[in-house]
């Protein structure tokens, strides 16, 4: 089957109730151009201060998915709702979280992101996102008009197993909504969601992040990326949307050809 989605890259500043105002817009014009699936980056309402982004969090579903939620029921589609600061038990560590709305205005998934940007790069990012966002535990895969999506988030995408453990929970595309830095980002972004699409023959939907505050710029480049791992949309260096067309049929065909699900070796992985 074909499905038609959207992909936007925003660039959210401190403003919250700015940010999700105009994400809701770029959401309402790509679903009025037919996308039956419209993707937003990660952090969408919020980038800034940990404070700032701590004062963010609210309850989901709540006045974040909501806006979100009246685009899914007026165009009746679906929003993969990138991911937003959700409120927790802890005040002082929201979940960070990705949010599926079906075309009835309701959350039929979400997904919090388990893997914590906690990193020191060399002339580049020190970032400790544990401090300020509790962890996930569980793996989620949710349905699209019967396609099957796993849902992820930005430093995920540097664990291969999640993905594996999606796609042979019969994943077939591979959402990665991210606020990916450019000092990792120009040399890492595009080879790991490359990758990701070809180990595991699955399409990957990248929609992320441009810009932001000094000192920690996000690298862009929204993509969409075929089974074979090639790129088949990708968005320029600002603010905007991508489209492109899912033929799910490819799944099956590039599983078919390069059985990699199917041919692993586990008994030989097995340490004694």
């Amino acid at each position: 089957m074909e499905l038609p989605v959207a992909l936007i890259q925003t660039n959210a500043g401190p403003d919250a109730d700015a940010n999700v105002a105009r994400a809701a817009q770029l959401t309402d014009i790509a679903a009025a151009t037919g996308a039956r699936l419209v993707a937003l980056p990660e952090y969408l309402q919020y980038r800034g201060p940990d404070d700032g982004f701590r004062a963010s969090a609210r309850e989901i579903p709540g006045p974040f998915t909501e806006p979100f939620a009246e685009i899914a029921r007026s165009r009746g589609c679906w929003v993969l709702v990138g991911s937003l600061a959700e409120t927790s038990s802890d005040p002082r560590r929201p979940w960070n979280t990705s949010t599926l709305i079906g075309p009835d205005g309701t959350v039929t998934a979400w997904y919090r992101k388990i893997h914590l940007f906690d990193v020191a790069v060399d002339d580049g990012p020190v970032d400790v996102e544990s401090a300020r966002v509790m962890g996930g535990t569980e793996v989620v895969i949710a349905e699209v008009e019967g396609v099957r999506l796993g849902m992820s988030i930005c430093y995920d995408l540097r664990f291969p197993e999640l993905y594996r453990s999606l796609a042979l929970g019969g994943a077939e595309i591979l959402a990665v909504p991210s606020n990916f830095t450019e000092r990792t980002g120009r040399d890492h972004w595009e080879v790991l969601l490359r990758a990701r699409a070809i180990e595991n023959g699955a399409w990957v939907i990248a929609p992320s992040q441009i810009g932001g505050p000094p000192g920690h710029p996000a690298y862009g480049h929204t993509m969409v990326i075929d089974p074979w791992g090639i790129v088949i949309a990708q968005a320029p260096d600002h603010e905007a949307i991508v489209y492109a067309v899912i033929d799910t049929d490819r799944v099956a065909a590039v599983r078919r050809q390069i059985p990699a699900l199917a041919n692993r070796r586990l008994d030989a992985l097995r340490s004694g």
